[in-house]
């Protein structure tokens, strides 16, 4: 399969992924009893992981259409994740639990803020350990925040919960966006590893005579 049809086929699972982690939002699917871990939004985020690294591991047509994408690309979309002041405002109004809210959202603000920077500066030869130190980053930011909103309750049983991450709009963040931004990390650091030292160089020399 040619890499124009992995790049359909890729397109059309992630955007049914996203009907289906909408849909399943609006009917309450996630939904659990507030003393109980979130199974069923657990199991949302995680299965697509599983199946996408099992996908990379066993399709070299798959896995070379993604390590075809643009690094910079793929970098420059985890600026999304500034979104996670959403996080401290909501901690800031008792709806969320702080060992959560701001682990989760000062750790996203991060990630998001530094994106484009090191979509500009460190995708290259040169830089490259600091570029998959910086994905590595990303992927235990998302990690402890799912592991603190899946503990809430055991961590703090009177204290506010994560209940609120199991309805729209928020629940689409562990069904879909957290997954999604794990997979580009996955990838990002795949590619990291192929690059060559003379790969990106003409990048480097453009840089400063544009800026």
């Amino acid at each position: 399969m040619k890499n124009a049809n992995y790049g359909r086929l890729t397109a059309g699972l992630i955007a049914a992924w996203f009907v289906f982690a909408l849909s399943a939002g609006a009917l309450h699917v996630f939904q659990t009893d507030p003393k109980l871990p979130p199974l069923a939004l657990g199991l949302a985020g995680l299965i697509p992981i599983v199946v996408f690294l099992f996908w990379f591991a066993t399709s070299k047509g798959f896995r070379e259409f993604t390590l075809s994408l643009n690094s910079r690309s793929l970098t420059v979309v985890q600026s999304w994740r500034i979104a996670g002041l959403a996080f401290l405002a909501l901690y800031s109004v008792g709806l969320l639990p702080g060992f959560f809210a701001l682990s989760a959202g000062w750790g996203d603000i991060a990630i998001g803020a530094t994106a484009p920077w090191v979509a500009t500066r460190l995708v290259n030869f040169s830089h490259r350990r600091s570029f998959i130190f910086w994905q590595i980053l990303g992927i235990f930011d998302l990690v402890l925040a799912v592991t603190l909103g899946t503990t809430a309750r055991l961590i703090s049983p009177h204290g506010p919960t994560t209940a609120l991450m199991t309805v729209l709009p928020l629940s689409l963040i562990p069904t879909f966006g957290v997954p999604l931004f794990i997979m580009l990390h996955v990838i990002s650091i795949a590619q990291a590893r192929r690059w060559k030292k003379l790969q990106y160089a003409y990048v480097e020399e453009q840089l400063p005579a544009s800026a």
